[in-house]
């Protein structure tokens, strides 16, 4: 996975590293940091394109984020793009934990699921929950899940 800042500038190093400089630069002064990690799609025609989010929020002075998108051709019924998403989420999740637990960072996993029956997505959210919590993370879904439903949208060109 390629990874840019939110300017477009690409990290020059593999994002674990990039994520510990930054929890090590962002403690360092002094701010106590939440990490919100969350996937969105987008499908136009027969492609789907994913972005994905790792947001650093200080607690009381804003954050930013490190963002990664990919395409693929591969059709999916609505259940399995939510699936899919949620497979991003907590791959990245899974790569980055060990630094989360070292330097004492909070952590979410956030689906771009509706927890309201209506919606179609709503299809996904007990496997998604089961998942991610399964996995020991903790699990936001909208509208409590901004990482996803709107860092991660907006990144979906």
């Amino acid at each position: 996975m390629l990874w840019r800042r939110f300017s477009g500038e690409p990290l020059r190093m593999p994002v674990k590293n990039a994520v510990e400089e930054a929890i090590i630069r962002e403690t360092g002064s002094g701010y106590k940091l939440k990490v919100c990690i969350g996937t969105d799609s987008q499908v136009r025609a027969t492609e789907t394109e994913f972005a994905t989010v790792i947001v650093f929020l200080r607690e009381k002075h804003g954050g930013f984020m490190f963002i990664s998108n990919e395409k693929t051709r591969q059709p999916y019924t609505i259940k399995e793009r939510m699936l899919v998403e949620v497979a991003h989420s907590i791959e990245i999740a899974y790569e980055l934990c060990d630094l989360f637990n070292k330097y004492d960072v909070d952590m979410e996993v956030h689906a771009d699921i509706n927890t309201n029956p209506q919606f179609k997505s709503n299809e996904a959210l007990r496997e998604a929950m089961g998942y991610i919590l399964g996995m020991g993370y903790a699990f936001k879904a909208k509208p409590d899940a901004f990482a996803s439903s709107c860092c991660a949208d907006k990144m979906v060109n």
